[in-house]
């Protein structure tokens, strides 16, 4: 198991992405942060925590999505749902959609169908701490990238104990 962020370096990193959105986003009133159950939701937490030190006069909208439902690759066995809190409408807002590991783009593709569910955003951005870029099985790249790690196919990229972690198999 080899550290690739330790826990100072990832929260350095989480800061980093928050300083970008907040940036990029100076009027939070049509933004939307929505964070992907289970990795994403903990990046998520500390990025909206980060936006909402830096700017804590704007009302900041935060929820978590649940993709098990969504997926194509997991249908072999049954899974419990994860969270799903969106409580605010994303119909015409730019959704700023976070995840922990963009790897091969499913669980992008599978969150973007959930989505749909919900409304018609007007913009989605992506926000990942990691990018396994060179595994790509669609068309997905990140707008706002942590870092980005180059890994064998079957290395696993996991948030262990506040560190991210490098599994090779």
């Amino acid at each position: 198991m080899q550290v690739l962020l330790s826990s100072q370096k990832l929260l350095d990193t989480v800061h980093q992405l928050a300083d970008q959105l907040s940036k990029r986003h100076s009027d939070m009133s049509d933004v939307v942060f929505v964070a992907i159950q289970q990795g994403g939701v903990v990046i998520g937490n500390g990025i909206v925590a980060a936006i909402h030190l830096a700017k804590p006069e704007q009302k900041i909208h935060y929820g978590q999505l649940d993709i098990t439902f969504y997926r194509d690759d997991i249908r072999k066995e049954i899974l419990t749902p994860d969270t799903m809190n969106i409580p605010f409408a994303i119909e015409n807002k730019t959704v700023v959609l976070i995840d922990d590991v963009l790897f091969t783009g499913r669980t992008i593709k599978a969150a973007l169908d959930v989505l749909l569910d919900y409304g018609r955003p007007a913009k989605v951005e992506l926000c990942v701490l990691v990018d396994r870029k060179e595994h790509r099985q669609f068309p997905i790249q990140a707008d706002y990238v942590g870092v980005t790690v180059e890994t064998n196919k079957t290395d696993k990229v996991k948030l262990v104990n506040k560190e991210v972690v490098l599994i090779s198999q």
